[in-house]
């Protein structure tokens, strides 16, 4: 009984039989890992015998101190690198806090740290007759030396931690079992009351609950989980009673050892077995936390974005830094002009097309807008650069949306990347969306419904040009409040600056009255006797003022109060002015429908309806930049109430593009008088900007006018033999047109400036298909001009093009190759003929033997027959006047391969 009850008391085994060795750990630190090279096994107590005398033997014990490492909580801890750093000193500490105490002969035997639950071991030896009462004492002299000299030392500085008796065995294992408040018991043996469970335990902590001892599977002890408020509480209980022995209440031979480990709050399977188990209550939930934290977090970033980068937050060239390295580093050493060339194609007169353009396009960034703008002209015009221009003098910021490269993408993820990153819209998580497909499809097998989480390409770029929207919003009111600000700090400099010159008139007048004066002459009639102080003046006089003297007055009043007025409204108009010119702007460049499949319709659609509604809220200038006029047609339909800005731009006349030709080779130091030929050189590059450019660009390089113009029809050549024609048979294919259709329209408009549209509609090789023109003309090989909003003519895309298809109709070798592929094609639709009209008189054959006896069908079959011969003939001869061109052409052939 007397054992029974020191077992309750101390709940440590005392048998005196079961003699265990204690193993002593070698500990190796090595830079972050620790070595462990054996596994030590202990008791709360040695169980050393006495002699025969009664003397008593040294025995050993265990103590345990928390919170002197930090206690980790997983592999990414980096806690847990500091108390490695601070091991040593954080130990001497301890072994020197420990040293003093002296009850039972107590002595430090060794120091063992367990960094992995933030403590330490401490084993000791002692000398008693009565092992719990010395344990007893010895815990409680040890705490009192440690609090008497400031508390346990620990890696942070704050003494928060305590010592411990050991009661059960020291485990000190590396496993990746971090830390928890929750602590699970297991039985090895019959199960322990919860009682005795609370008893022994709560001393470490305050406990939130003790589960009911759970079945587990068959081998397996019994268990409970004890969960601790505190992660510190639980890791001492874990340290000091693993290994335990508890007597049982039923039976005093019974012993159970209790087995501790750490459990994950939450486990791994917990929240999938509740997701599986409720489904439509967990999904409904789960979006609508993903959509508010989309909304409240995400948006108000992305706007924020959108708004530096309409201000150049993020642009490095626009930082002060950059800005005075450039001009004081990186010019001074730089071998190149710092001049731009790209100036405005309509200075001083010498393209008067473009300045007319230009009027327009500065009238509609001038006012209100309630419209979008629209720019075409055929490509290298000069409409970037004119806009460019226009900017660069007015000092508008721009968003500039290029729906060319947009039309590269390869995706649709690509595709809401691409137009994010213009538009400043971050963060953008584009495969989301793949996800979101994949959660609906599994929701469906789930719930038996897609969860909507999925949104089409559509949305999704209605999506992010909505918040490019509240972003310019946020400018423009952030560009208004600036303008009123400098406005209201001008307006009163104005009025500082009048008061200070009726101050200063006063003083030359000697009538100014200064207040500060009184505080050293005083006021009243001692300010009176103070004779010289101030001068008398016409303010200190009585006047009678005359009528005529009034009238003055009152006409001076009145004029006041006009030029008050005026000036009012002045300020008024100056205010509007600077609300406009603080709206930013947004250009969206080639806006063009060829290419790019089904995924840039979408786009153009979506865009055009979000211009239309900036247009229509006054948010932004619109400015939409095309190649081929008829893209309007999906502005006009966006926005169907107001009529569309259009601004045309065309190639220069000859005049014009040779002013621009001599006043750009003035510009760069090259002074030239250009004979007849060369102007006739010159003129065959038409009016376009980019082919000018170019030209100007040779000669400056050196090369001679004729030169330069013969290199640009050359590469023209090359350029258009490989978009044209293809660079094989397979290239050819690709293309929305053939290499006959191509061909025929190069012929004859290497002959004449222009030709028929409905002509060339209705002959061989179109035959009525009007596909082909209009691609055609939306790759710039040509161009087609209306009458009346029909199609009329059609002549070269460019003005240099007429001498680049006269170069290739002039190839020999290339024509031979294409009349004859033409001419097989022509021969192959007339013996198609040939054949159709054999088989047609065979058919009025029978018919003549059937109906010989009716009145006037033999005169019938007759005619018929006689017009399918004719046609017969003339297709027979067309077949053999081809097949005689072929054979010359194919000798030329031969001759070119000789």
């Amino acid at each position: 009984m007397h054992q029974s009850k020191n077992l309750l008391r101390t709940l440590a085994p005392s048998s005196s039989s079961s003699r265990r060795l204690v193993g002593t750990r070698a500990v190796t630190s090595l830079g972050s890992r620790r070595h462990y090279s054996a596994s030590v096994t202990a008791d709360i107590a040695s169980n050393g015998q006495e002699t025969n005398e009664g003397l008593p033997q040294p025995k050993e014990g265990w103590l345990f101190v928390d919170s002197i490492f930090p206690v980790r909580l997983g592999t990414w801890d980096f806690r847990t690198y500091i108390g490695y750093a601070r091991e040593d000193t954080l130990l001497e500490r301890l072994r020197s806090l420990l040293s003093s105490v002296k009850s039972h002969d107590f002595q430090i035997v060794s120091l063992e740290p367990h960094v992995k639950d933030g403590g330490v071991f401490v084993k000791f030896k002692y000398t008693s007759k009565d092992q719990e009462d010395a344990l007893q004492s010895i815990l409680h002299s040890v705490r009192e030396s440690v609090h008497s000299h400031g508390g346990v030392p620990s890696w942070s500085g704050l003494s928060t931690g305590e010592v411990w008796l050991v009661k059960g065995t020291p485990w000190r294992e590396d496993l990746d079992r971090y830390a928890s408040p929750i602590l699970k018991v297991a039985f090895e043996g019959p199960d322990v009351p919860e009682e005795s469970l609370y008893r022994l335990l709560r001393p470490y902590g305050m406990i939130s609950d003790i589960s009911q001892p759970s079945p587990g599977p068959a081998g397996l002890p019994r268990s409970v989980t004890v969960q601790f408020r505190r992660l510190r509480s639980a890791t001492a209980a874990r340290n000091t009673i693993h290994s335990v022995k508890v007597p049982s209440p039923a039976s005093n031979s019974a012993i159970t050892t209790l087995r501790t480990s750490y459990q994950k709050p939450i486990a791994a399977h917990a929240v999938r077995d509740y997701v599986t188990s409720h489904p439509k209550l967990f999904l409904p939930v789960l979006f609508f936390l993903l959509g508010t934290v989309t909304y409240t977090i995400f948006d108000p970033i992305r706007v924020l974005m959108v708004e530096g980068k309409m201000e150049d937050w993020f642009d490095y060239k626009q930082f002060t830094v950059y800005k005075w390295l450039r001009a004081n580093a990186f010019e001074r050493f730089s071998f190149t002009s710092s001049e731009s060339e790209a100036g405005s194609l309509a200075s001083q007169g010498v393209w008067k097309e473009r300045k007319d353009a230009e009027d327009a396009l500065e009238r509609y960034l001038s006012d209100l807008p309630n419209t979008i703008c629209f720019v075409h002209g055929p490509q290298g015009s000069g409409k970037t650069r004119m806009l460019q221009s226009i900017l660069k003098e007015t000092g508008r910021k721009a968003m500039v949306i290029d729906v060319g490269q947009l039309s590269k993408a390869g995706s649709d993820a690509a595709l809401v990347s691409g137009l994010a990153g213009q538009t400043g819209y971050w963060p953008v998580f584009s495969f989301l969306n793949s996800v979101n497909t994949l959660i609906d499809l599994a929701s469906v097998g789930i719930i038996g419904q897609k969860a909507g989480l999925s949104s089409s390409l559509n949305d999704q770029l209605k999506q992010i040009l909505d918040v490019v929207g509240k972003g310019l919003s946020r400018v423009n009111v952030t560009h208004h409040n600036q303008r009123e600000r400098q406005a209201q700090k001008a307006q009163r400099n104005e009025l500082k600056r009048k008061e200070d010159e009726i101050v200063r008139e006063k003083i030359k007048q000697g009538i100014w009255h200064d207040g500060r004066i009184d505080a050293l002459c005083g006021n009243g009639v001692i300010s009176e006797l103070g004779v010289g102080v101030e001068r008398f003046g016409e303010a200190d006089a009585e006047v009678s003022l005359s009528a005529h003297d009034e009238a003055v007055d009152e006409k001076a009043a009145f004029l006041e109060q006009q030029q008050a007025e005026e000036s009012k409204q002045k300020q008024q108009r100056a205010e509007d002015l600077q609300n406009i010119e603080s709206m930013p702007v947004v250009i969206i460049k080639n806006f063009d429908s060829k290419g790019g499949g089904a995924r840039k319709e979408e786009l153009l659609d979506v865009l055009s309806q979000w211009a239309a509604s900036l247009a229509d809220g006054q948010v932004a200038h619109v400015i939409v930049v095309s190649d081929n006029r008829e893209n309007v047609k999906r502005l006009a339909r966006a926005l169907p109430s107001k009529p569309l800005n259009q601004i045309s731009l065309s190639d220069a006349d000859n005049a014009s593009a040779l002013s621009f030709v001599k006043q750009k080779l003035h510009d760069s130091g090259v002074d030239i008088k250009f004979a007849q030929k060369e102007v006739d050189y010159i003129e065959r590059l038409g009016g376009r900007a980019s082919d000018l450019e170019s030209l100007i660009h040779k000669v400056r390089s050196g090369l001679t006018v004729e030169e330069a113009v013969d290199d640009i029809v050359l590469r023209g050549v090359s350029e258009l033999r490989k978009n044209a024609f293809g660079d094989d048979i397979e290239d050819a294919k690709s293309l929305p047109w053939t290499r006959e259709q191509a061909w025929i329209l190069m012929k004859q408009l290497s002959k004449q400036p222009q030709i028929s549209y409905h002509e060339v509609l209705m002959d061989f090789p179109f035959k009525g298909d009007e596909t082909p023109l209009r691609n055609m003309e939306h790759a710039e090989l040509i161009s087609i001009g209306t009458v009346n909003g029909r199609p009329s003519t059609i002549r070269p895309g460019k003005p240099v093009y007429k001498y680049v298809f006269e170069r290739l109709v002039h190839d020999p070798t290339f024509q031979a190759t294409q009349d004859i592929a033409f001419n097989e094609k022509v021969i192959a639709s007339a013996e198609a003929t040939v054949r159709a009209c054999e088989d047609e008189l065979l058919t009025l054959k029978d018919v003549d033997a059937g109906t010989a006896s009716w009145w006037g069908s033999k005169r019938a079959v007759e005619m018929r027959a006689n017009h399918l011969l004719r046609k017969m003939r003339a297709a027979q001869d067309k077949v053999e006047g081809l097949e005689r061109q072929n054979a010359q052409l194919k000798k030329v052939l031969a001759k070119a391969k000789a």
